[in-house]
């Protein structure tokens, strides 16, 4: 049984139809400029002659960097700028995207590998434990205007790139008439500030110390949200105006 498919660069020869190396677990793959005939040869004059190896295991995979001076990223493109570094000469770095892609620097181009691993496995919530429930490490409400503020935020970086730029409030404004007619600069800035205090960005009037200000409040809020998953591209829904409901 196969643990993972691994996806060569594109090129222009074989853009329609690229080759897919399938490995079960506890086979590796070698690729580079020069590997040999079992391996993944890319063929640009930027790339180590032995670049690196894909080891496959059961539920997840590792990633060897066999390069002297190169620093390898591997992106999870369904993360919104999750990513790990795999430094020179690092050996079976475990990454745990199932979805992912190995960025090579190669004088000048940034020459994709993709790598489809398996799906995860999660433990199920047992029903009728004992004891005081766990409290939330942080408490959303998906049905306030907060949070679809926040998912306003985030939604150029879940729906395209990781590192777009955030909305100004004007367009998060607009973003959100449609299920909040009445949204204005001003009820939106307050929402912004009330996120900073609830996520724990800074502190509540309430406190003797204000604290510093609070520089790139709109990143810092997206950053966390997207860190810990509060907001998921699922959640984007609440942007739409729904039926016979309205945030409030």
């Amino acid at each position: 049984m196969y643990s993972i498919i691994v996806v060569p660069p594109p090129t222009t020869e074989d853009e329609p139809a690229r080759t897919q190396y399938r490995l079960a677990p506890g086979e590796r793959l070698a690729f580079g400029r020069s590997v040999p005939e079992s391996g993944l040869r890319i063929g640009h004059d930027g790339v180590s002659r032995r670049a690196g190896e894909i080891a496959a295991h059961g539920t997840f995979w590792t990633l060897s960097n066999l390069s002297a001076h190169q620093t390898y990223v591997v992106e999870n493109p369904e993360g919104a700028g999750e990513h790990i570094k795999v430094a020179p000469g690092r050996l079976d770095a475990p990454v745990p995207f199932e979805f992912s892609r190995i960025v090579l620097p190669a004088a000048g181009d940034l020459l994709p590998v993709e790598v489809w691993a398996p799906r995860h496995d999660y433990l199920r919530e047992e029903d009728g434990t004992d004891g005081e429930p766990t409290a939330p490490a942080f408490s959303v409400d998906r049905t306030k205007r907060y949070f679809a503020v926040l998912a306003a935020l985030c939604e150029p970086r879940l729906r395209g790139s990781p590192h777009a730029p955030l909305p100004t409030t004007d367009q998060v404004v607009e973003r959100l008439r449609p299920a909040w007619p009445a949204a204005s600069r001003t009820s939106v800035q307050w929402n912004i500030d009330y996120l900073a205090v609830k996520l724990r960005l800074k502190p509540g009037p309430e406190t003797a110390e204000p604290g510093p200000r609070l520089n790139g409040k709109k990143e810092s809020l997206v950053s966390l949200a997207l860190r810990f998953d509060l907001v998921r591209e699922d959640d984007l829904v609440v942007l739409a105006a729904p039926s016979g409901r309205a945030l409030r």
